[in-house]
């Protein structure tokens, strides 16, 4: 739209809805919704202003993280994440690259594609905690429930994303290849993987580094891990022990995105 000022014409985004009055009115209803969305959410200031008095000696805890206490439960819990994140992640990307060749759409029959992309739906539908829930009910707690959640949550992550990097392959080389009468083997190996190669080595390491955090999350619902020591903490009302917890977590985080930046620089 432009519009004439001083002899000039300059342009502005023209409204998505021309007519000034029915403007007006939709936003005095999404301003009504929000003021009733917030009375609905019957918020009662006694129980603020009481959370606000005890969150003063939470904060005063957290700011004295008590790491000898606890010591041994937190390395335990660590090192059992690490163990879920490492094996998820390798069982992962193991079952995720045949599901990531049947869903590009450039060189998969339609059943194969429609299947994979339906595994694929499926795996990145549910958040890791309701994964984790059910495979808590299914075999019970510990590490195993949440190896199975974090291997499942992988392949639907490394998959699409794998899959849409193929369908955006230079073609021509897979064209140059195969005019030399290269089988389908040789095909993959010498035409298709070259070019995937960094970009999956990138999402398998940025997967690794998703699987640690999440692993946190779903020890809560006892999928094993740090996360059933963070909750044991928070339910004694050991504050201290979980700022501590929270500090090695932030740490190893920091390490593996210091690893994962090293990897993609040497990779590219």
């Amino acid at each position: 739209m432009l519009t004439e000022s001083s002899g000039n014409y300059s342009w502005q985004r023209p409204h998505l809805i021309k007519n000034k009055n029915k403007r007006a009115i939709i936003y005095l209803l999404a301003v009504a919704y929000i003021i009733f969305t917030f009375i609905s959410l019957k918020i009662d200031s006694q129980r603020i202003i009481l959370g606000l008095s005890r969150s003063q000696k939470y904060f005063a805890d957290f700011l004295r993280p008590d790491f000898i206490s606890r010591w041994n439960s937190i390395v335990d819990g660590i090192l059992e994440s690490l163990t879920m994140t490492y094996v998820a992640t390798v069982f992962g990307i193991i079952i995720s690259i045949p599901f990531a060749f049947g869903a590009a759409e450039n060189i998969s029959p339609k059943p194969i594609y429609y299947l994979s992309r339906a595994v694929i739906v499926i795996s990145r539908s549910f958040q890791e905690v309701v994964i984790a829930i059910f495979f808590v009910v299914v075999i019970g707690f510990g590490p195993m429930a949440g190896v199975l959640t974090l291997t499942f949550s992988s392949i639907g992550f490394l998959s699409k994303l794998l899959a849409e990097e193929i369908e955006d392959i230079d073609w021509t080389q897979v064209e140059a290849v195969k005019a030399t009468g290269a089988s389908w083997p040789q095909l993959m190996t010498y035409a298709i993987l070259p070019q995937i190669l960094p970009r999956f080595i990138g999402l398998s390491v940025y997967r690794l580094d998703i699987n640690f955090r999440a692993s946190a999350v779903i020890g809560v619902v006892g999928a094993g891990g740090i996360g059933t020591t963070l909750n044991a903490a928070f339910d004694r009302y050991e504050f201290d022990s979980a700022s501590a917890i929270l500090i090695v977590m932030i740490a190893i985080v920091l390490l593996g995105e210091l690893f994962s930046s090293f990897i993609r620089k040497k990779i590219k």
